[in-house]
């Protein structure tokens, strides 16, 4: 379970960050890296993306710590994780996510006040570059996904409580193709089950099948350190209890250095577990070395 002390020791553990040496600081370009999803993998906030954690180039080591909240008018998501990177080629990572369910808990009289599950993810870079090929940077991911607390999802008709997802990501940075500023798009397809990203579990009496679910992200960069973006993410309706919406923000990133990011964002979830308009704001903190 994540507690708030957790959360402010991986705060603090990004802020020591911001000061480490890293070993790929004069090669790829600032805030190629991308920032952390709230499932540990590198990308946007709540999408990966095609780009690997850190900055490491061939033959270099890279990695990041986040820790992330989502503050929401009856929820809040905590998420807190690591990630690592070889040569630019392969990424693992893992994320501990945990949802306090507020005031769903009196409402319906809820055994447990939280749910949370932990991710393990694997992302290799297949082909092309996300700048200096004539192909997008394209990664095959795979995530497997454990939910922690599942009394609460297997009464309302989820089916497991573990079950593994993949995802294929594209990206590509357009120079100079915004009004004269840097342009990154984003495109996935996302084979799954999982219901709100695995904290309800997977599957349901609905429907107990994997979909292939679309995501995206687009994200102009005023400058090297800030940049501007929406992205948009598709999600199954498994559960008969509750409907389950697409997930949509509005962020804003800062990369001081190659060292942290911080990314403030305006997240529209929509429903959760019967409780409408989920829409509220977004914190995340990356270190990188």
């Amino acid at each position: 379970m994540l507690s708030k002390r957790s959360l402010l020791l991986a705060l603090s553990s990004v802020a020591v960050l911001s000061t480490a040496a890293v070993q790929a600081d004069n090669g790829r370009l600032l805030a190629t890296g991308g920032a952390t999803s709230v499932e540990g993998a590198a990308g946007g906030g709540i999408i990966p993306w095609a780009v690997l954690a850190g900055y490491a180039e061939e033959g270099e080591w890279g990695s990041t710590v986040f820790a992330t909240r989502v503050e929401l008018p009856d929820y809040r998501l905590d998420a807190v994780g690591m990630a690592a990177s070889y040569g630019n080629r392969v990424e693992v990572s893992y994320a501990r996510q945990r949802l306090d369910l507020g005031s769903l808990v009196n409402k319906l009289g809820l055994p447990e006040d939280s749910l949370s599950q932990d991710v393990l993810g694997l992302k290799v870079r297949l082909f092309g570059d996300l700048i200096y090929d004539n192909l997008p940077q394209v990664s095959l991911g795979l995530q497997y996904k454990r939910q922690k607390d599942f009394l609460i999802p297997s009464l309302v008709g989820a089916q497991r409580d573990e079950d593994v997802e993949g995802y294929l990501a594209a990206s590509r940075l357009f120079m100079g193709a915004a009004f004269g500023y840097n342009l990154l798009v984003n495109g996935n397809l996302r084979y799954s089950r999982a219901n709100e990203v695995g904290l309800l579990g997977f599957g349901g009496d609905r429907r107990d099948r994997r979909s292939v679910l679309k995501e995206g992200s687009v994200a102009v960069l005023f400058n090297p350190r800030w940049a501007l973006g929406v992205e948009y993410r598709e999600k199954p309706d498994n559960l008969s209890f509750a409907g389950e919406s697409d997930w949509a923000d509005l962020f804003l990133g800062y990369f001081p250095n190659k060292h942290v990011s911080v990314v403030l964002a305006y997240a529209r979830l929509g429903e959760i577990a019967t409780l409408d308009h989920q829409n509220g704001t977004y914190l995340s903190i990356q270190g990188a070395f």
